[in-house]
């Protein structure tokens, strides 16, 4: 899969003009949504179907900070996978150089708020996702 590239703003640095931290789980959601447009499922087509994704734990280890204008690839890989939720990990570099290191996992609920078993409703991307388990 490509990297997702994310262009720091400046109003995303805080007063030092580093990246405040809240803005790192954003650029993990726009990465997560283009690892499933690349995959041919957008996230929006499962919101259509009636599905959400909340989060369900986020983790994230700073190792460099990043600034503005850096250019923060971001990879996404599947970790973990269960009947009803899915972890990724996420690796940001600038440059070459590894600045985090980060988890979110997500569950799959229906319009009621009932959980998916996601493997049943799309088991192409399943098959998809399994594929990129590291």
């Amino acid at each position: 899969m490509t990297p997702y590239i994310h262009h720091v703003k400046y109003y995303e640095c805080d007063r030092m003009g580093i990246v405040h931290h809240s803005n790192y789980a954003r650029f993990m959601e726009e990465a997560r949504c283009d690892l499933l447009e690349q995959l041919g499922y957008p996230f929006n087509k499962m919101e259509e179907e009636g599905i959400v994704s909340p989060v369900v734990s986020l983790s994230i280890d700073f190792k460099k900070p990043t600034t503005f204008p850096d250019a923060i690839e971001i990879s996404v890989a599947v970790k973990e996978m269960s009947p009803l939720k899915i972890t990724f990990g996420y690796t940001m570099k600038v440059g070459g150089a590894l600045c985090i290191r980060a988890t979110s996992t997500h569950c799959f609920l229906d319009s009621t708020g009932r959980p998916v078993a996601y493997a049943d409703r799309w088991p192409d991307l399943t098959a998809k996702l399994t594929a990129l388990i590291k």
